[in-house]
């Protein structure tokens, strides 16, 4: 009784209340909470901490950073979610905050943008600094071997590698990225390369036009840590698979490389398995395997995951 008591009593204020309902559309780390707010970073956090205690939301450390969700699981789970249901997103505060949200994930998009413009044409080059290629190519191409796919979509696609790499295992491939820069390295990349089934797109992967088509396989490859809630994109990409597909995802195990976020756009410093299990629950999807891929780099390299999700009712 005393901790349900405890429970009710940590959701009961109105300052709390918007801070479930903000956390409901996905996580947020402290600084974007603060803005959205307009509240002292102490005096959230305190609110955030009531929160947790109770185990209204969770808290997940990424070095001098940290991210808040939901609680995706027990009694104080529930409860978020059902007073969530509740709040009247038409008043005037509430609406207030979700205008503030919007805007800040326009500021951070915005950011990563300027950023791949930046780098467009030495993105490759980049990434090998930092990431095992060759290793995770040769994967992705065993994960889909002896496969021939009708559409084949790329998320993030960049300079369009991923299209160029997977052209044997499909009939017909797009490629979706919201940087003009690098959809003209990839669509250089393309013609030269003879790919007339592939073809690149301008576009919000985080906000994704149903009218690209269902894909039998979805590729998400060195995207996911660009933003807050990879849970939230991953529920995008869901939307585009058809019954039985699946998505492969790489992307960088958890680390400590705060350089990459301050000088390289990163939001997350990486993705665990326990979060990329969680997130694919939710998006009704179902981790079938997982490989790793250790830096060569003794001096402390990031090490490089591959994810393979199934479409849940495929295992069921």
């Amino acid at each position: 009784m005393s901790e349900l008591v405890g429970v009710l009593k940590a959701a009961g204020e109105s300052t709390r209340l918007r801070l479930l309902a903000l956390l409901a559309d996905g996580d947020h780390s402290v600084k974007d909470l603060t803005e959205i707010l307009d509240q002292s970073q102490p005096r959230v956090s305190r609110h955030l901490k009531l929160l947790a205690d109770a185990g209204l939301i969770q808290r997940h450390a990424e070095g001098a950073w940290a991210y808040y969700g939901l609680a995706p699981h027990g009694h104080g789970a529930e409860l978020a979610r059902w007073l969530v249901a509740r709040i009247d997103h038409n008043n005037p505060e509430r609406q207030r905050d979700r205008d503030r949200q919007a805007a800040a994930l326009a500021a951070q998009q915005a950011l990563a943008t300027a950023y791949f413009a930046k780098v467009a044409e030495s993105w490759d080059l980049l990434k090998t600094l930092h990431v095992p290629e060759e290793a995770v190519e040769a994967a992705l191409l065993e994960a889909l071997r002896d496969r021939v796919v009708d559409l084949l979509v790329d998320l993030g696609t960049g300079t369009g590698r991923m299209l160029e790499l997977l052209a044997p295992v499909y009939k017909r491939a797009i490629g979706v990225d919201s940087s003009r820069e690098m959809l003209a390295v990839a669509r250089s990349r393309l013609a030269a390369a003879g790919l007339n089934q592939a073809q690149v797109r301008l576009g919000d992967i985080a906000a994704l036009d149903s009218a690209i088509g269902l894909a039998d396989v979805v590729v998400i490859h060195q995207v996911l840590h660009y933003f807050d809630d990879p849970g939230r994109m991953l529920g995008q990409a869901r939307r585009l698979l058809k019954s039985g597909g699946e998505i492969l995802i790489v992307d960088f195990a958890p680390h400590a490389l705060e350089f990459l976020r301050s000088e390289h756009a990163h939001r997350r410093l990486g993705l665990s398995q326990e979060q990329m299990t969680g997130w694919a629950e939710a998006a009704g999807l179902h981790v079938q395997s997982m490989r790793e891929f250790p830096s060569k780099n003794m001096d402390g390299g990031l090490t490089v995951c591959l994810w393979r999700l199934s479409d849940r009712a495929k295992t069921e």
